[in-house]
């Protein structure tokens, strides 16, 4: 206690010092805590269920004939049919049991309230195979889907429940309205389990024997083995492995394959329904749940890995203060070795005094890190931020406090031993005319500047080709006016309406939007523009002879007439839809450039008939009136695919549309007036996902712009650490040297000599540190090479840039050491000690 009190006393006699410490390790640990955070909270942190590792994912590569519908919870190659999930869970031996489940859009209402959300379609077994309890009531179980569409129940999430239901033990046994459907809650899930699909936080729980109330404008699956639709996952049974689990589950997969579905896709090419025949299911550790997500998982490694680097430097300068400050005290350690004090206790007082101040550093870094999280979740659309709380978990907690006890130990350790190795004598001596510190301390006190420059290096190539590479998408050409339009979407058939009452609603909508003072034009798509959604299907195309196992898919959306118009979408040859283009009238279509490259339609494509279905047999129903520019489809990075349109009121299973508002007024007064106007024509009818098209854009490239905004601000800072460092190290250096520097200028030596000693030692660390910074960085950027749009791993104007920008920080860094120096005056100088 009595060291520890020394410790704080000798902190508190160098307030500048310590304040400048403290305030760069809790800056440097402060973002890598922060990534560290989120990073653990995507990629790291299990389910909040029993024994999280003993759970693995299913998934189910390989072709597959017919429809298909994929979700956030992971991609068409996990997903499964209805009657195959039915077959494994009732004939398998190798887990505990298997759950499936699936998400759904959720309009909700409760005694007049109504909002929209997400919610889940979750088997029998669903929880019990998670081993989850309820807060309240029972959750959803094997008699709870006795047969399909019967079983008319709800599992409300906790926080639901809290917030729209006041948490209300009476809620049990009444009635809630989802999508159109009175069901009974039966129970609340426990609080802080939010489903198994990180970044899906459903509202309410269904039973997955519902999926065709819950989601009436889907292709009924649960007796076709040709819909795929579902998502599983298991517990492996008491003392099994994985490996034992996948034989097993495979041997019995095989057989339904080969004895049942083979002859359903009789009609494939035979090197296909090979394939089909040799499929396989594969597991996965489950623990992390089901998610897209995982996808992020390498630039959020890279942006922890560049958090990482900033925290290096940030400790390299502390050792080099450390050093300094120990250089200082020589005499002092000397001193008190010479009155019977062992090394031991010497060094443990000075690391004592360092873990001071990386304790107050620590303290300081939980606000640091915070504010940088809550920056980052900025970034991020709500989809995201949502799921990330700001309040750190107790395992990043843990992380700051073990990166900080580590920079006391690897960057402190370094100046004790130094501090403490001179004797009385030579101290005396030194003190007489000498520097202290020798030169192992100043060659230590270079290293860590070099190191620092090269790092800099690093994080600033990385920097510009994000910065690069984000310029890139900016001036991507969509093929569309996005500015002066908003977005939103209604699903009137989650309410429970007929599809007569549905498209009744998505008239008047659209008739009272067009009536807004300030719109322009008013439309509707069944698919969301740039919104990562995709609508597919096979076509036969008139005059396009398709291969045996050739791609005859199309992309494809149902619109409503002025669709062009309103996204400024060229129109190249034929005519927009019209009102006459309703049910009863003929089949048309609108194609784009990619669709007629595709098809070989040639310079004479309207006219031509195609057909939705088989390649072979489809009816080709369907007439080419139109002509459209290539316009980006769901995605700003991704390929323009082949795409037709059709007109909406032809289509009769639209059950959700999203609509487009384009207007001579503020994007801000239509985003007021839109839920206005729905509210107008249905009350009960929620808004969904009302923003810009400018805003949709940048959520769809969101990532690019994290990892580029974060890189270049987390490079910045880096570089103002790195010349902080190197400005110490040079004013350093010339205080010790101030004696040799006052002896060479007596002896006839020009300031302007002295100074070229300072700049050439300058040099010299900024060659060595950029030299290997800039190899490092050409092998880290081809590593991150999937993340650049546009661009390889190898940009020279990247590395150029890097190089100048911080050839002019090491400049102004070493810009007042060089003048101090050729001010020296040599009877001063002499005097020095």
């Amino acid at each position: 206690m009595n060291e520890l009190k020394q410790a704080l006393r000798r902190t508190l006699a160098q307030p500048g010092l310590s304040f400048v410490m403290i305030a760069m390790l809790a800056l440097g640990l402060g973002a890598t805590t922060a990534m560290y955070s989120i990073y653990h909270e995507v990629l790291e942190r299990p389910l909040p269920v029993a024994e999280p590792e003993r759970l693995v994912n299913f998934g189910a590569p390989g072709p597959k004939r017919g429809f298909t519908s994929c979700s956030t919870a992971g991609n068409c190659d996990e997903i499964f049919s209805y009657p195959m999930f039915r077959d494994l869970e009732a004939r398998q031996t190798a887990f505990a049991g298997i759950a499936g489940h699936s998400a759904f859009g959720a309009n909700l209402s409760y005694r007049g309230g109504a909002i929209s959300a997400q919610g889940a379609l979750v088997s029998g077994g669903y929880f019990s195979v998670l081993g989850v309890r309820p807060a309240l009531g029972r959750l959803i179980g094997p008699q709870d889907e006795p047969r399909v569409g019967e079983s008319a129940v709800a599992v409300l999430d906790y926080a639901y429940w809290r917030d729209y239901l006041g948490a209300d033990p009476g809620a049990i046994g009444q009635t809630l309205i989802v999508n159109g459907q009175a069901l009974t809650i039966v129970g609340v899930a426990p609080e802080g389990f939010f489903g198994t699909t990180w970044g899906v936080h459903p509202k309410v729980f269904v039973p997955l024997s519902l999926r065709g109330l819950m989601e009436p404008n889907m292709p009924r699956g649960e007796d076709s083995r040709t819909t795929y639709w579902v998502y599983l996952f298991a517990r492996l049974a008491p003392g099994g492995s994985i490996d034992q689990a996948a034989t097993a589950i495979n041997a019995l997969y095989s057989g339904i394959l080969n004895e049942v579905e083979a002859a359903l896709n009789s009609d494939m090419p035979p090197d296909m329904l090979e394939q089909f025949r040799r499929r396989t299911i594969t597991l996965a550790p489950g623990a992390l749940g089901q998610s897209w997500m995982r996808d992020i998982s390498t630039p959020l490694t890279l942006l922890l890995g560049v958090t990482a680097l900033v925290l290096l430097i940030a400790c390299a300068n502390i050792a080099n203060l450390l050093l300094a400050r120990g250089v200082a005290r020589s005499g002092e350690m000397a001193l008190r070795a010479s009155l019977g004090a062992s090394r031991a206790r010497l060094v443990g007082q000075l690391l004592l005094e360092a873990t001071v101040v990386a304790a107050l550093g620590g303290l300081a870094t939980l606000p640091v890190a915070a504010l940088t999280q809550r920056a980052i979740l900025a970034l991020a659309p709500d989809q995201i931020a949502t799921q990330i709380t700001v309040d750190f978990s107790g395992r990043a907690m843990l992380f700051a406090g073990t990166a900080a006890l580590a920079t006391v130990l690897l960057f402190g350790l370094f100046p004790a031993l130094q501090a403490t190795r001179a004797t009385l004598g030579t101290v005396i001596k030194g003190q007489a005319a000498q520097s202290v510190g020798g030169r192992g301390a100043a060659r230590f006190r270079t290293t860590l500047a070099t190191v620092q420059i090269a790092l800099s290096t690093v994080l600033l190539v990385l920097a510009g080709l994000f910065a690069h590479s984000l310029v890139n998408i900016a001036s991507v050409d969509l093929g569309m006016g996005v500015d002066s339009v908003v977005s939103f979407s209604v699903a009137p058939r989650q309410n429970g309406y007929t599809q007569e009452r549905t498209t009744e609603t998505f008239d008047r909508i659209e008739s009272e939007l067009a009536a807004v003072p300030g719109v322009t034009s008013v439309t509707s798509s069944s698919v969301a523009l740039l919104a990562n959604n995709f609508c597919g299907i096979g076509l036969n195309v008139e005059g396009f002879d398709a291969p045996a196992g050739a791609d005859t898919s199309s992309s494809c959306s149902w619109v409503s007439p002025g669709f062009l118009r309103t996204l400024s979408v060229p129109l190249l040859t034929g005519r927009e839809f019209t009102a006459a283009d309703g049910p009863g009238a003929p089949q048309v279509a609108i194609v784009n450039q990619a669709f007629v490259r595709k098809f070989g339609l040639g310079d004479a494509p309207l006219g031509k008939h195609f057909g939705m279905g088989d390649a072979k047999t489809a009816e080709r129903n369907i007439e080419i009136v139109g002509i459209a520019a290539d316009a980006k489809y769901n995605t700003v990075k991704g390929e323009i695919p082949p795409l037709f349109l059709l007109p909406r009121r032809q289509e009769s299973r639209i059950g959700q549309l999203s609509i487009y508002v384009r207007g001579a007024v503020e994007p801000q007064a239509l985003l007021a007036a839109i839920p206005r106007v729905v509210a107008s024509v249905d009350p009960t009818l929620p808004v969904q996902e009302l923003t810009t098209m400018r805003k949709t854009v940048e959520s769809s490239v969101f990532l690019d712009r994290l990892v580029a905004i974060l890189s270049a601000a987390f490079a910045t800072l880096a570089t103002v650490l790195a010349a902080i460092g190197l400005y110490g190290v040079l004013a350093y250096n010339v205080a010790q040297r101030t004696r040799e520097i006052g002896i060479k200028l007596a002896l006839g030596a020009t300031p302007q000599h002295v100074r070229a000693t300072v700049v050439k030692q300058v040099a010299s660390m900024a060659a060595i540190g950029m030299t290997a910074g800039l190899i490092v960085s050409i092998a880290v950027g081809r590593g991150a090479g999937s993340l650049l749009y546009g661009l390889s791993g190898y940009d020279p104007a990247a590395l150029v840039g890097a190089v100048a920008a911080l050839a002019a920080v090491v400049a102004a860094a070493a810009y007042l050491p060089a003048r101090r120096v050729a001010g020296v005056a040599p009877m001063e100088a002499l005097r020095y000690e």
